[in-house]
């Protein structure tokens, strides 16, 4: 593991990341303190599950009546008024 400072890593990331690619791992650090560390994306773990692109299903759910008002307007001034 080879590290950089966050001066170095502005002045020339090109040349990091070009290592980072190539499989080299770089602790970052601020004033003598490890910040971050960069690492290779590895292409086999998905950590964070795809998002459905499939869109919204709220039109194939039930339609449901209402029992206690006669009116969502009514409804809503019931729950004000508790």
């Amino acid at each position: 593991m080879k590290t950089i400072t966050v001066g170095q890593l502005r002045q020339n990331p090109t040349a990091m990341l070009a290592e980072v690619e190539a499989g080299e791992i770089y602790r970052v650090t601020r004033r003598s303190r490890e910040i971050a560390r960069i690492i290779p994306r590895t292409y086999t773990i998905e950590l964070v599950p795809r998002k459905n692109r499939a869109g919204s299903r709220l039109a194939e759910l039930p339609r449901h009546d209402l029992r206690t008002a006669t009116s969502i307007d009514q409804l809503l001034a019931d729950e004000r008024d508790r």
